[in-house]
């Protein structure tokens, strides 16, 4: 689930309007298409009550803090089409791309830890 679930924030960046759907998607961990189909449904069925309704979201919700829109992503596998997450084709792409990111990081260190160089200065900075 979401680590933010306790409250309810707007996702601009996300969203297109105000980032209301968008921040509802999160909160409740669905997908952001369907949570605006389900807007655009009531509007046109109801009429103006969820568009004021829509429009006192986007006054009352505070946007989203940047430490939840900046922190590295984890995959998140979605069982039900509805739900947030990636299908498992793509999270396994998105996991493999890491694991190698990881990996050149390792021996990109690795090498410069056997480096002539690194010892050199090791002994220097001993004396």
């Amino acid at each position: 689930m979401n680590s933010s679930r306790g409250t309810l924030y707007r996702y601009p960046e996300e969203g297109k309007v105000a980032g209301v759907c968008a921040g509802i998607a999160h909160h409740f961990n669905l997908e952001p298409w369907l949570v605006r189909v389900l807007v655009v449904a009531g509007a046109i069925l109801s009429g103006s009550f969820f568009i004021v309704g829509y429009v006192a979201l986007w006054f009352i919700l505070d946007k989203a803090p940047a430490s939840a829109n900046s922190a590295e992503k984890s995959v998140q596998l979605k069982s039900q089409i509805w739900q947030a997450g990636e299908p498992p084709r793509q999270a396994m792409r998105d996991l493999n791309e890491q694991f190698s990111r990881l990996e050149k990081r390792l021996r990109s260190l690795e090498g410069h830890v056997t480096s002539t160089e690194f010892q050199l200065n090791r002994q220097i900075s001993r004396l």
